[in-house]
């Protein structure tokens, strides 16, 4: 091993670093076995596409352990729809990763209370925004523009009750996307797939499982 490092850190990374020797004394040295395991590769069953936000790592959320859930976190837990245009497609390459190699038995969209990426997409506020001030968001969350109409007509632009609307929305959103995956598509017809939506109330700290069959969230007890 090299020599401990000798760069003084910033304030907000001496937070990070004191955590991680937390971590090598708990979190690595208490699961020692479980780490040497994972050298030989992951079988994750479970994929988890949850939102960038800092408060909701579904690491903590689930209390997973390492290796058990495959996760993608961008800008309010989207999934694109399948597509072949030129581009670099993150969301789309980790999740052919999760199906086709991992071959993961199910995938969970879960998004969350309070969340800027819907309320953005609720307001529109960075609606032409140019990239880098805003735009790459605007752009991302366009993906809900159709699902925003009928909520925007009924309950408004602003408001808890339309923002949480939004947020349902979206996980059902990519719900859909997923579906225009023909790797998805397929392997869930036959059962070998399974798609799940979810939401984590941030102040509550409860998790809902959508019924979609009634389109409800239902918390978990």
């Amino acid at each position: 091993m090299g020599a401990p490092m000798a760069i003084e850190p910033s304030l907000e990374l001496a937070g990070l670093i004191e955590g991680y020797r937390r971590f090598r004394t708990t979190g690595f040295a208490e699961r020692r076995e479980r780490w040497a395991a994972l050298r030989q590769g992951q079988e994750p069953h479970v994929m988890v596409i949850a939102c960038a936000d800092s408060r909701t790592d579904p690491a903590m959320v689930f209390d997973a352990d390492p290796g058990e859930i495959f996760v993608v976190r961008n800008i309010a837990a989207m999934v694109p729809p399948f597509e072949t245009n030129p581009g670099h497609h993150g969301v789309s390459a980790a999740l052919e990763f999760a199906v086709q190699v991992l071959k993961v038995r199910e995938i969970v969209v879960m998004g969350h209370g309070m969340c800027g990426g819907c309320k953005a997409a609720l307001t529109q506020e960075l609606h032409g925004a140019e990239p880098g001030q805003g735009g790459f968001i605007a752009d991302w969350i366009s993906m809900l523009d159709e699902a925003r109409g009928p909520i925007a007509r009924e309950l408004g632009t602003e408001g808890r009750e339309a923002e949480r609307a939004m947020e349902h929305a979206a996980v059902k959103v990519s719900l859909e996307n997923l579906r225009t995956f023909p790797c998805v598509k397929e392997l869930e017809a036959r059962g070998k797939l399974r798609l799940r939506g979810a939401f984590f109330a941030i102040s509550e700290g409860v998790l809902h499982l959508l019924d979609e069959d009634s389109g409800d969230f239902a918390p978990v007890t």
